[in-house]
């Protein structure tokens, strides 16, 4: 009997995840959108991923950011002729034609009010980097969906590189130390690190995981270097490269060994991630870590106003929690 039982739990279960799940993605101003796609709709492609496919987007873009705007007319021509994505009108009608949905814009400033229609569809929801363009929205994103019991899920593809879960599962020992390095160009919308900082930061905490205390931030034009003390007294240790050569490394420093980061990744691991999440609804990334994650950058640029000073990250969350109620 339990053989039998066990069998039909198999069938069922992939009978469930042998349809694809029917996708949409909300802004089209990115190179995700075209990347992810071909990982889910390209049977040929080498790293196919099966489970959902992209059939619908809603094109969005944001006219005063350049990386938006010269971009989103060509990223939406290309989903419509390569792959045969149908574009909508709206949010609401998107929703009304897939079982998840990718917020994609490039810009973090609308993230909250696309989010807004999908949770009220109660539709499952990636947002891709940064979750919000501060973090008093990313706050409000995730409170709303908690009252709402809709999944979301936010990650940069760093967190999932096959070269950082190496380093994340050696054997260093009590891990003391993490320097976390990587590109931090700016842009004028948004907080220092939201805009590129995430990816070196999405790593450092990869690795630390919650627990951050305090942030010190020394800054110049062309580099950063924020310093966070972690519980127990870790310290993580985040250089964002602004100019010239911009690469990206991890190293771990632990009472037994140090482990560095060897190679990079590909956005692979990060949409199979995805696409765990949409079949199960369980997030890889608990909401208390992205939040603790935009705080540490948050307080980071807060230090910067400060003149270096140490700023304490509950703090930080506290003031933006009421900064979202009022």
């Amino acid at each position: 009997m339990n053989r039998l039982l066990s069998f039909l739990a198999v069938c069922v279960t992939s009978s469930v995840f042998a349809a694809d799940l029917k996708l949409g993605m909300i802004g089209l101003d990115t190179s995700h959108v075209i990347a992810f796609t071909k990982l889910l709709n390209e049977t040929n492609n080498k790293d196919y991923i099966q489970g959902g496919k992209i059939v619908a987007a809603f094109k969005g873009g944001s006219p005063d950011v350049e990386s938006s705007r010269t971009r989103v007319d060509e990223y939406t021509k290309q989903l419509q002729e390569q792959f045969g994505v149908k574009i909508v009108d709206s949010i609401e009608e998107l929703c009304r034609q897939v079982d998840a949905v990718l917020i994609e814009s490039v810009d973090g400033r609308p993230h909250l009010e696309q989010a807004r229609p999908v949770i009220k569809a109660r539709k499952p929801m990636f947002i891709d980097k940064p979750v919000a363009g501060s973090l008093r929205d990313a706050i409000e994103i995730y409170r709303l969906a908690k009252e709402n019991n809709v999944p979301v899920f936010s990650s940069s593809s760093y967190r999932f590189y096959d070269s950082l879960i190496e380093v994340k599962n050696a054997n260093v020992g009590e891990i003391r130390n993490v320097i976390s390095y990587g590109p931090a160009h700016l842009e004028s919308h948004h907080p220092d690190m939201f805009w590129y900082g995430v990816h070196p930061t999405e790593a450092l905490f990869t690795i630390m995981g919650t627990g951050c205390e305090n942030v010190v931030r020394s800054t110049s034009k062309d580099s950063d270097v924020i310093t966070g003390t972690w519980s127990g007294g870790r310290i993580g240790t985040l250089v964002g490269l602004r100019t010239s050569a911009t690469p990206h490394k991890v190293t771990v420093f632990g009472t037994k060994a140090v482990a560095e980061q060897k190679g990079s990744g590909s956005y692979a691991p990060l949409v199979r991630e995805i696409i765990k999440f949409f079949q199960t609804g369980a997030s890889p990334v608990s909401p208390d870590e992205t939040i603790e994650m935009f705080a540490f950058m948050e307080a980071a640029d807060e230090s910067k106003r400060e003149g270096g000073k140490p700023v304490k990250i509950a703090e930080v969350i506290e003031q933006n929690r009421r900064k979202q109620q009022q």
